[in-house]
């Protein structure tokens, strides 16, 4: 089966300007390196790693909101990489993108009807009055009543602020959704209570959802599999419990070793690994050396060695 979303050796240069006086020089930093990633359809794929590992930026170029440097994005099987913007308009319905902040994502000045709707506006789907009880209608899928449609961002908590730009992504009933960090700015109870309502319209809607978190107990509850970024690369992938009972990368490990526990018993050994140590501990295949590289070590999961 075609996958929802797949990413073949996407990478991301970024031109960094340098002061240095009267010879200020730009400097290339890569970002994202040689990525490639499926996301079968139906499936949740989490995408976790530190700040600034190159996960947000994969997430963006995914979506074409950032421009790749090189390689290809497909979608639904067709590469939209190079389409322009009238060329990828029908391809915008099928791909949505809940972000991180949800105060700034939402217009202040628009009710959020207006706000659920306007995806629908700009794509000419329905009437007005067509557009506003579609966007009702899905406010009361992700929680809301009704009523809340006439209501204004500022009026509302994190996590109903939250429910409002889920509401707004699937208005147009997308087959992909990308989530950037959507749960990391809510306290505890109200981040299960996203977590569980992503679960019910993903099993509903038949969504396929590239999840992006920092937040590995959350990664566990949703996923159905974990691809792991470290230094803008992909360094393990593997069904999500393989990754939280058999994680073979240091730097895994290292993630797995920070997750808190209620528990004293239960904690693990905190690891505190500089990037030269995890360089230095990445596996190497025998007789071999160069580049970092993914191979498959078990069905279904794929681990950085050197060759």
């Amino acid at each position: 089966m075609t996958p929802a979303l797949e990413l073949r050796n996407l990478s991301k240069t970024y031109q960094l300007r340098q002061s240095g006086g009267f010879f200020a020089r730009t400097v290339d930093h890569l970002a994202v390196n040689n990525v490639s990633l499926t996301l079968p359809r139906n499936q949740i794929l989490g995408l976790v790693g530190e700040s600034g590992s190159g996960k947000t930026t994969t997430g963006m170029m995914a979506m074409r909101l950032v421009e790749p440097s090189a390689g290809q994005i497909f979608v639904d099987g067709t590469d939209i990489t190079a389409l322009g913007h009238a060329a990828l308009k029908p391809y915008r319905r099928k791909m949505q993108v809940v972000f991180q902040d949800s105060y700034s994502a939402l217009d202040p000045m628009m009710t959020l009807a207006q706000i659920v709707a306007e995806p629908l506006h700009i794509h000419g789907l329905g009437s007005v009055a067509d557009q506003t009880a579609q966007a009702l209608d899905m406010l009361v899928k992700t929680g809301l009543d009704r009523t809340y449609g006439n209501r204004y961002p500022h009026e509302l908590s994190g996590g109903q602020r939250q429910r409002v730009a889920i509401a707004r992504a699937l208005i147009l009933r997308p087959s992909v959704l990308v989530a950037d960090e959507p749960t990391s700015a809510l306290d505890v109870s109200v981040k299960a209570q996203i977590i569980n309502l992503l679960l019910d319209l993903q099993a509903e809607m038949g969504l396929s959802i590239l999840f992006i978190s920092h937040d590995l107990s959350v990664v566990r509850s949703l996923t159905d599999k974990v691809a792991v970024m470290f230094q803008g690369r992909i360094v393990e992938e593997a069904a999500t419990e393989t990754i939280f009972t058999d994680a073979r990368h240091p730097y895994t490990r290292s993630l797995l070793d920070a997750i808190p526990v209620l528990n004293p018993r239960a904690r693990r050994p905190r690891t505190f690994l500089t990037r030269a140590q995890i360089e230095a501990a990445t596996p190497r295949l025998s007789g071999q050396d160069g580049v970092p590289e993914l191979h498959e070590i078990a069905p279904g999961h794929r681990l950085e060695a050197i060759r």
